[in-house]
């Protein structure tokens, strides 16, 4: 259930049952305490007549709410709604999140949506109860909190790494929004680890957070809740000795198929940019303010951990964007598993992989190259003509380890790109031809963009067809509703799994599952049968969950990409 549709007893009955599966969807205000909270905050539920709904943690700030101490609602993976909603509000949180009005203010932001600052103020204001600053301000408070818990940063560096002009501006932000100080949210870790020890017991509850932007170590895999405060104790920082170096835990949704996506990973790593195991997925990263480097790994407790070495602290809650983006944190797998699952031909499927996540884009930029490049190819000759790319244009980087490049930049593929790039002349000009369009900014790819503007543009470049935009819609924009008719692999599995395998009949059946269509793909590239996939997948890699094989569309002469 969507919690944009829920009536106010619908989302009454979820806070009264501590219901975890809606924590970072809404939050509840009280009027008589003044604080707000998760729906699975395990305090007395309140009177109806005291309660107030909200959307976001920053509509409650604006209407006077501070955070609740117990479970402390910021400490939340964020909300799938942002990702199902393709409308301005939907927008406006993925590129608050993505670090856009820290960058270009509101009047940056409301560029790129096309609005006046005035109105789209307005118009967030109408849909989420707060402004683009009132939700920017929200990040900041969240990021601070996350690396005040979390890490062992001066205070200093705390308020600069999350955004706040001044050191004053920080503490008055974080004892309006918590009210504690600084020093007394700190001092909530020594706590932290005799909570988190009570709590291993149940499901972790998740609360409601920022957008994507929220971090902690809740899984909200139960029904459960246990004291947020533990989520101190699964994050530490090295920042001591390595400068830029932080460690931090993100929250999500179980189930995760993590072995999925580390398996989708390993089959299509940039050597020199990625690298895989069977538990950790590392590359490097442009980031506004410099090059970084971030991994992500399941721990023991089967949290989601992020390790990060950054040029800039500045950089952090970009970076938390876009790894949650990237491994798809902030879905909802129960509402897709329950959902797809109800269909007789799906049900082996979600029962066999459950928590089936959709790989997003690090980079909007990069992942239309990638897209490009493994037009008609496999996956395998893919990755080989990347990493030849890279090698050969990449920014050559230090205090990485064995990550030393970074995907080069447009500037670069457009430039030298058909010296390195190897195939059809026609694909090879698309290609460059596509970069250099991203690189003067004459086609404009972001995580904000509208999904039928998005889709046209990218159609009206040379050497793009449907499957590619869709593709990329899928990956960059997070778009759950996503169908691939013209992919081999997704057709493959259709059939293998009794439903209709010709491009006219699945794309019929396909939308009885709206809106969660991406996840239908993915868990179809799952089902290729493995003597289909299995003698072209590459020598010494994982099998990929989704298609590792030469998958053409024959009405578009496009194909899988990496």
């Amino acid at each position: 259930m969507s919690a944009a549709s829920m009536t106010f007893d619908e989302r009454y009955r979820a806070i009264d049952a501590r219901d975890a599966r809606f924590d970072g969807q809404f939050v509840t205000a009280v009027r008589s305490t003044g604080i707000y909270c998760r729906p699975s905050c395990p305090a007395r539920t309140p009177k109806p007549g005291n309660v107030t709904f909200y959307p976001t943690s920053a509509a409650a700030h604006e209407a006077g709410y501070r955070a609740c101490k117990r479970c402390l609602p910021e400490a939340a993976p964020g909300s799938p709604e942002w990702n199902l909603r393709g409308d301005v509000a939907g927008r406006a949180m993925r590129l608050i999140a993505d670090g856009v009005v820290e960058r270009e203010g509101v009047p940056g932001l409301a560029a790129r949506l096309g609005y006046s600052p005035r109105h789209l103020t307005r118009l967030l204001t109408s849909e989420l109860g707060a402004g683009p600053l009132a939700l920017a301000r929200a990040q900041r408070a969240h990021t601070a909190r996350m690396l005040l818990v979390a890490t062992d940063l001066p205070a200093s560096d705390v308020a600069f790494s999350a955004g706040f002009a001044s050191v004053r501006q920080f503490n008055d932000t974080v004892r309006e929004v918590f009210g504690m100080s600084p020093i007394e949210l700190r001092a909530r870790r020594a706590r932290a680890g005799g909570a988190a020890a009570r709590g291993a017991g149940g499901g972790l509850g998740a609360g409601a957070g920022f957008g994507s932007t929220g971090t902690g170590t809740g899984t909200g895999t139960g029904a459960g809740s246990a004291d947020a405060a533990g989520e101190a104790a699964g994050g530490t920082s090295t920042g001591a000795t390595t400068p830029g170096a932080i460690e931090l835990v993100l929250p999500h949704r179980g189930p995760l198929d993590a072995d999925g996506l580390f398996a989708w990973m390993a089959a299509r790593a940039v050597t020199g940019v990625e690298s895989v195991t069977a538990h950790s997925f590392a590359r490097t990263i442009r980031l506004p303010g410099g090059p970084a480097w971030f991994s992500l790994r399941l721990d023991d407790a089967g949290r989601v951990r992020l390790s990060a070495r950054l040029t800039h602290l500045s950089d952090l809650p970009v970076l938390v964007a876009r790894a949650r983006r990237l491994f798809d944190l902030d879905a909802d797998p129960l509402a897709v598993d329950a959902a797809l699952s109800a269909h007789p031909e799906l049900a082996p499927l979600v029962a066999r992989v459950p928590g089936i996540r959709v790989p997003g884009a690090a980079d909007p930029h990069e992942m239309l190259i990638r897209a490009m490049i493994g037009q008609q190819i496999t996956v395998t000759a893919a990755t080989t003509a990347l990493s030849a790319l890279t090698d050969a244009l990449g920014e050559r980087v230090d205090g990485f380890g064995a990550h030393d490049r970074l995907f080069p930049t447009m500037a670069a593929i457009a430039e030298h790109g058909a010296e390195v790039l190897r195939g059809p002349a026609a694909r090879i000009r698309a290609i460059t031809g596509a970069a250099a369009a991203l690189a003067d900014g004459s086609l404009v790819l972001t995580t904000g963009d509208d999904r039928v503007a998005q889709r046209a543009a990218l159609l009206a470049m040379p050497g793009i067809g449907p499957w590619t935009a869709d593709y990329v819609r899928m990956r960059v924009l997070g778009d759950p509703d996503i169908t691939l008719p013209g992919d081999v692999a997704v057709r493959a599995g259709a059939a293998a799994s009794g439903i209709p395998g010709d491009p006219r009949g699945f794309e019929a059946w396909a939308a009885r599952t709206a809106p969660w269509r991406s996840y239908l793909t993915a868990h179809l590239w799952r089902a290729v049968p493995p003597r289909q996939a299995s003698g072209r997948s590459r020598r010494g890699a994982p099998p990929a969950p989704p298609h590792d094989s030469r998958t053409t569309d024959p009405t578009t002469g496009e194909g899988t990409s990496s």
